[in-house]
């Protein structure tokens, strides 16, 4: 029996998404999550052979779920299931450890090659990012600035062009206040802003900021 979990806070994804993968797993039992804590708490007490997680559910720190997930689940297989169609997304995530991320607007064919490719734990990436990452390598694309930050300067940089205030992002984050403050610092230095404003701007020209 093949155990799956589906960790989205759209029913329509969830159920659209189940349905499909029991047309090509039958065997399959699928267990559901609204949030990032609710599928927490369901990774810490069952062993999937895959998790499929969207990356924008609302309240959750999407990194530090990630990274908290293979604290416990080292060998964890997880296919990052998002509307973010970046590929520094897609960079990040799978500096972490994931092994797959593929974009909703993908096709079903394309997500039933990805499903099947991190059970099996083979990597796969959308092939319009996998044609990004080459064209890098080709010289076509100017490489993203946002790359040269490390998983959690990412993070950070999203709360950041959000708005939110240091100590904002110290308590979601459970960090305290200085090393947000560091943080934010070295961004703003890697990244060649005077300010959040700059950054922002910045933020914007390679969409960086997860959508909702």
């Amino acid at each position: 029996m093949i155990k799956i979990l589906i960790a989205d806070d759209h029913e329509i994804i969830r159920t659209g998404l189940k349905k499909y993968i029991e047309s090509i797993l039958p065997h399959s039992e699928i267990d559901e999550a609204i949030d990032g804590d609710t599928a927490y708490e369901k990774i810490k007490h069952s062993i999937y052979n895959l998790m499929i997680l969207d990356v924008n559910m609302p309240d959750t720190d999407s990194f530090g779920l990630i990274n908290n997930i293979f604290a416990i689940r080292p060998d964890a297989n997880i296919l990052i299931f998002s509307m973010n169609a970046e590929d520094v997304y897609a960079r990040k995530f799978m500096q972490l450890g994931v092994k797959g991320y593929i974009s909703k607007a993908s096709s079903t064919a394309e997500i039933g090659k990805a499903i099947n490719n991190v059970l099996n734990n083979k990597h796969y990436i959308s092939e319009n990012l996998r044609n990004t990452f080459a064209d890098e390598v080709l010289g076509k694309k100017k490489a993203n600035p946002f790359d040269h930050l490390s998983s959690r300067e990412f993070e950070i940089v999203q709360h950041l062009v959000r708005g939110e205030s240091v100590g904002e992002i110290s308590k979601t984050l459970n960090l305290h206040t200085s090393t947000i403050g560091t943080h934010k610092a070295r961004i703003l230095k890697k990244m060649d802003c005077k300010n959040i404003i700059e950054l922002n701007a910045l933020a914007k020209v390679y969409k960086v900021v997860l959508d909702d």
